[in-house]
């Protein structure tokens, strides 16, 4: 079983930036597929990025390809999502989710574990 606990939510101008955690713990050792998705109220979780926890391809959503990256510590079991340029329809609440492979990506469904969210608020 893995535990994911998200942080580093908040509110932010448009233009501003953020960077939020997602640290893991419990039966985390070996390769695991990490995301982060968002969702509003009333809408589907959106999957923003899809990648794995030892190295390989990571996959952006188009709506934050070139604003948005993953980085890792593993030593701290943490990864974080950095976010720039942040615009109003980045506005949502922020999930971490992981699964053992095969991972699907940006497809929600296809992760096991989830923390509980941060919101993230972007406004002028």
């Amino acid at each position: 079983h893995v535990q994911l606990v998200e942080s580093g939510g908040g509110s932010v101008q448009i233009g501003g930036s953020l960077r939020l955690s997602c640290s893991m713990s419990g039966s985390t050792a070996g390769r695991f597929c990490m995301g982060w998705f968002r969702q509003v109220p009333g809408k589907e979780r959106e999957g923003v990025v899809g990648f794995y926890t030892t190295g390989g391809a990571t996959y952006y959503s188009d709506s934050v390809k070139g604003r948005f990256t993953i980085s890792k510590d593993s030593a701290k079991k943490t990864v974080y999502l950095h976010m720039n340029d942040l615009k109003p329809e980045d506005t949502a609440m922020y999930y971490c989710a992981s699964s053992l492979p095969p991972c699907s990506k940006l497809v929600a469904s296809g992760y096991k574990y989830w923390g509980q969210g941060t919101q993230v608020t972007v406004s002028s």
